[in-house]
């Protein structure tokens, strides 16, 4: 199972810090703002995250004879989402001390103009800018912020995990073609 959970996790993890690099130059240029970014970003997420159900599968069907409990394939699953996620984090790691170094300025300035462009006054925006800076102080500690991205990725992982466990415990479902 542990082969299994490291090269279905690197995988999902490349997946989405793969596309997370390859989009990068989209955000630089305007093209994905926070909202679209994100939308881009989890659906990515889901894509990657859901080898665990062919891990799963192929765990359950090729090394127990079919059949898995519910509480085997969410632990394989949420051993992959936890690689993923560590994948995932250090891809980003990379991105922020290297071409992301200015993110946090870009999304202070990207919710300013929204809040602006929404009408509120100047002096709001001074202290909204003021807030969102201190905030962005514990984002300096590379372990806060190594969680945080991981906090990211590991939701998506777990819900799939549920999922993919409730579905393949049954060995009806998509039986194994051996039998």
């Amino acid at each position: 199972m542990k082969k299994i959970v490291l090269i279905f996790g690197s995988i999902a993890g490349a997946i989405a810090g793969g596309m997370f690099l390859a989009t990068w130059p989209l955000h630089e240029n305007g093209t994905l703002n926070p909202e679209n970014g994100m939308l881009v970003g989890y659906t990515t997420m889901v894509i990657a995250l859901s080898v665990i159900f062919f891990a799963v599968k192929s765990y359950r069907d090729n090394q127990l004879n079919g059949t898995i409990s519910f509480g085997k394939a969410l632990v394989m699953g949420l051993w992959i989402s936890l690689v993923a996620a560590v994948v995932y984090a250090l891809v980003w790691e990379v991105m922020y001390n290297t071409i992301a170094s200015g993110y946090l300025e870009k999304m202070a300035d990207y919710s300013l103009e929204k809040m602006k462009a929404a009408g509120v006054s100047a002096e709001e925006l001074i202290a909204k800018k003021k807030e969102m800076m201190e905030s962005f102080e514990w984002y300096k500690n590379p372990l806060l912020r190594f969680g945080m991205t991981m906090a990211e990725i590991l939701p998506v992982g777990i819900l799939i995990s549920l999922i993919c466990a409730a579905l393949l415990r049954k060995k009806e479902f998509l039986p194994s073609e051996s039998k």
